[in-house]
């Protein structure tokens, strides 16, 4: 059997269990982690469900507030109704124009839409590819690269260990959970999680807990 095309383990899934788990688990191995669940509680499990509207919501999310990007998600869940590929393509980059998409998301979003009509990309496979196939195939669509990817493993295909190194959010979160001088780069963020793998997604979590009770309404990068 080809290993890029395996079913993935339960093991390396979150759940509800796992993720509780999870959570002791890196309070035991990073002191700074356990005071941010002391202080603040258990953070949410963030699940989003695979698909095409997910992938587009996070592509909204590149470069803006989550806020802002909720708002033209839920005016695009308005007009495409209900929100198909081939829905999609039956609007004009005007309409889209018109309830805040970028020229540019209008391009991403229409290349991920004509690649799922066209056969070029099957969404419901992902779920039995391992990660480095999922990035592939992902990564052939114009505008979607790492942090992209790793949002939707993390939150729609709930990998266990999914990072978006690049997200300012984690950046910010830990420098100040760290107590670091300077901001991290996402080299730098990535070697301080090694630590927490198996479980970085839960890592992740509990950074962004801690930025948006912090900072408000979480600020994503595209890297």
């Amino acid at each position: 059997m080809n290993p890029r095309f395996i079913q993935i383990s339960e093991l390396e899934l979150l759940t509800p269990v796992s993720f509780n788990h999870a959570l002791i688990v890196l309070a035991n191995l990073d002191s700074d982690l356990a005071r941010v669940l002391e202080t603040l509680g258990t953070p949410p499990l963030w699940k989003r469900e695979a698909g095409f509207p997910t992938l587009v919501q996070i592509i909204l999310e590149q470069q803006v507030s989550l806020a802002a990007a909720k708002a033209v998600f839920n005016r695009l869940l308005e007009i495409v109704k209900p929100l198909t590929p081939e829905n999609f393509l039956q609007f004009d980059d005007e309409q889209f124009r018109l309830i805040g998409f970028s020229r540019q998301k209008s391009l991403y979003c229409r290349g991920l839409a004509n690649a799922i009509v066209s056969n070029q990309l099957d969404l419901t496979k992902l779920p039995t590819m391992d990660e480095n196939a999922i990035r592939t195939q992902l990564k052939r669509i114009k505008g979607i690269g790492d942090w992209t990817v790793d949002i939707y493993l993390l939150m729609a295909l709930q990998h266990r260990d999914a990072f978006p190194k690049g997200d300012l959010g984690l950046l910010i979160a830990a420098q100040q959970v760290k107590g670091l001088a300077t901001r991290p780069t996402p080299v730098q963020l990535e070697a301080i999680a090694q630590n927490w793998r198996p479980w970085r997604a839960v890592a992740a979590r509990i950074l962004w807990h801690y930025y948006l009770n912090n900072h408000g309404k979480a600020v994503t990068v595209y890297q």
